[in-house]
């Protein structure tokens, strides 16, 4: 009960300083916030003393942001979010209509996910229920382009194609539930991507366990292992699932801003903007009470699932050491990225050339040319260095970041969900507003929130690793907490969360693409993948290439990611399986003398 009533109010904490970090927006940018409002209401307005002064006195910004602070969460609890600083209509009835509609495309999108990640594993959904998994290595190539695929792109090639040029679905607008479809495969297909990927990581553990040889020995239809196959592996993807929904539901801003949904993270995005601090302040908190709800139901399911296991210590450990993965497919792809960027960096990628605008690939011009010209290889090739370097080194501190916080679950479970609801995009003007706008604000806005989804994940399998009987065993033979962390838990936790890491890099790298997409990160001439893929999607139709190259490096890069984390596992554990062991000398010590007890 009291560690129940800490995190509480632990993650109360964590909402009020969000809450009073975003009044304090205006004011730590140093920008006058009246004429920020002003410039938002009319562009053309002058903005004189006397027109700025009136501002002031209308909204109150005289009298400092603590007063305004105050004045809006008194209002909270009679469910008065105070008045737009733009519009002057109430904040709350616009609030819940664009919280209504980022839900309703959120749980198509959802939909969209399961049905995905349910066809990334079914190869080996199948193989385990025939007992043919043996032989299965680490793949995933097309899974992982898919979810390499910018959401952005994937939104715009869709309005383009099937609802403009096609026809089949409405591509503007939301007036009903066939304008959900569009948008929602755009978001759902590459969530759905990485969701597959990671159960299908987990599911050659769970038809290892010996519940699963022994209801295949008893005669068992193998459809029936399989869905307690997945049972048994969901409860550590559902943390990441809730995650996934609340992402979905704020960090949708450029998804929206394409198909015109008056969604809950434009709304925000244009509030932020603005310094709109009333519906900025009242969407962040949605977001963050929209966390801590999932966060529940996803924790009261993962018991309704394994709860006797866990509180038993009954369970076994799903990581056990796995084939070896291809290495041929990583070495192509990655020769294929380097062959890329070596043809690339001998070009100049600001070279304009007005003659050759959109030009088609050519000898010249292997990927093509841009509006204004200029060789999109070059441009792509150049990008490559930064957005690459970038994503590597946001990537392994999300990785360093999420495994230390994953260790302490009551510290970092309220924390996740609350950075989990601050979209990229509000994380990035809080970065513009500390240290001013730049290249390197994209990076550090996404490497505020990388390392949630790492820390969930390292949080989910050190709880189930400690309700392990192998663990249970070593610790009754004396062990201690730093033998257990270093032999047990590290070895078993560490492999999956770097190879999600992994499969999260291209992720990373299509965060800095998407800032970038919607003007937050590099400015032109900059050749940054995101700049590239923001400047050439108007004439996606008319010069396809000008946003499929990028698009494709990122897709390789996905594919990279993916094959290259088949191989990531431990030393100590590449010996122990030589050696025919997949535990360590105290475990089979304890599980010898308890089969030697059972035969007597």
């Amino acid at each position: 009960m009291g560690s129940r009533l800490g995190a509480l109010l632990w993650r109360a904490a964590l909402a009020a300083l969000l809450v009073c970090g975003i009044g304090l927006l205006p004011w730590l940018s140093r920008t006058d916030p009246a004429l920020t409002v002003l410039k938002a209401r009319s562009a053309d307005r002058d903005p004189t003393p006397e027109t700025l002064a009136h501002i002031r006195a209308r909204l109150g910004l005289d009298e400092g942001p603590v007063h305004l602070l105050g004045q809006w969460l008194a209002g909270l609890p009679r469910g008065d979010a105070g008045r737009s600083w733009i519009s002057g209509a109430e904040v709350m009835p616009g609030l819940l209509q664009a919280l209504g509609v980022s839900l309703l495309l959120v749980t198509v999108a959802l939909l969209v996910a399961l049905v995905t990640a349910a066809a990334v594993c079914a190869r080996t959904l199948r193989l385990g229920a025939a007992r043919r998994l043996d032989g299965r290595r680490a793949g995933g190539s097309g899974s992982a382009m898919l979810a390499a695929l910018p959401e952005f792109l994937t939104a715009s090639v869709l309005a383009t194609v099937v609802g403009v040029q096609w026809g089949w679905l409405p591509a503007l607008g939301w007036y009903g539930p066939q304008w959900t479809v569009l948008p929602a495969l755009a978001l759902g297909l590459p969530a759905g991507a990485i969701l597959g990927r990671l159960l299908d990581d987990q599911l050659p553990g769970a038809f290892g366990e010996s519940w699963a040889l022994a209801a295949a020995a008893r005669g068992l239809p193998g459809h029936r292992i399989a869905r307690q196959a997945l049972r048994r592996c969901v409860p550590g993807l559902l943390p990441n699932l809730g995650l996934f929904v609340v992402g979905l539901t704020g960090g949708s801003v450029a998804v929206e801003k394409i198909f015109d949904i008056p969604g809950l993270g434009r709304t925000t995005l244009q509030a932020a903007i603005a310094q709109d601090l009333p519906v900025l302040q009242a969407g962040a908190l949605a977001l963050v009470a929209l966390a801590a709800l999932t966060a529940g139901l996803a924790h009261l399911a993962a018991r309704r699932l394994i709860g006797p296991a866990l509180r038993d210590g009954a369970l076994h450990s799903l990581h056990r050491p796995a084939l070896p993965a291809r290495t041929v497919l990583p070495l192509a792809y990655g020769a294929l990225l380097l062959g890329v960027v070596a043809l690339g960096l001998p070009r100049d990628p600001l070279a304009l050339d007005t003659g050759a605008r959109l030009k088609s690939p050519s000898a010249a011009h292997p990927f093509g040319t841009d509006s204004l010209g200029r060789d999109i290889l070059a441009r792509v090739a150049h990008g490559a260095l930064d957005t690459l370097l970038l994503a590597l080194a946001v990537t392994a501190l999300a990785l360093i970041a999420g495994l230390l916080l994953g260790l302490v679950p009551a510290l970092s479970g309220p924390l996740v969900d609350t950075v989990n609801a601050v979209p990229p995009v509000l994380a990035a003007l809080f970065v513009t507003a500390v240290s001013g706008s730049g290249a390197s604000t994209p990076v550090l806005a996404v490497a505020v929130v990388a390392w949630a989804p790492l820390a969930a994940h390292t949080s989910a399998l050190i709880s189930q690793e400690r309700a392990t009987v192998h663990l249970t065993a070593t610790r009754a033979l004396g062990a201690g907490p730093w033998y257990l962390l270093r032999s047990e838990l590290l070895p078993a936790v560490l492999p999956p969360v770097a190879r999600h890491a992994l499969l999260r890099l291209p992720g990373v790298a299509l965060a800095l693409a998407s800032l970038g997409f919607l003007g937050l990160g590099a400015q032109p001439p900059s050749p940054e993948w995101g700049l590239l893929l923001a400047e050439n999607q108007p004439y996606a139709e008319r010069a396809p290439w000008a946003v499929l190259a990028p698009a494709a490096v990122l897709a390789l890069l996905g594919a990279l990611a993916v094959t290259a984390a088949g191989g990531v596992r431990l030393p100590r554990l590449r010996r122990r399986r030589r050696q025919g062991r997949t535990t360590d000398p105290v475990t089979e010590r304890v599980t010898a003398e308890r089969e030697l007890a059972a035969t007597r």
